[in-house]
């Protein structure tokens, strides 16, 4: 079961993430976002940030109320 909230976690964390590059690169161009390298790894890296740390904190949240 862990496995199945780690994983609705992770998607949530994925969706959650790309909500807040929805806000962020509003003003963006898109020649700016496909070209430039660093706004890339910037930004898709911190989409993959929130994923994990909503992952973790789903299991956390699991683990302190199921199995207290």
């Amino acid at each position: 079961m862990i496995y199945f909230i780690g994983v609705i976690g992770f998607i949530s964390g994925f969706v959650l993430g790309q909500y807040i590059l929805l806000g962020l690169l509003k003003d963006k161009s898109n020649d700016e976002i496909l070209n430039d390298k660093k706004l890339k790894y910037l930004y898709g890296s911190l989409n993959w940030v929130v994923a994990v740390i909503v992952c973790i904190t789903a299991i956390r949240l699991y683990q302190l109320f199921i199995f207290s």
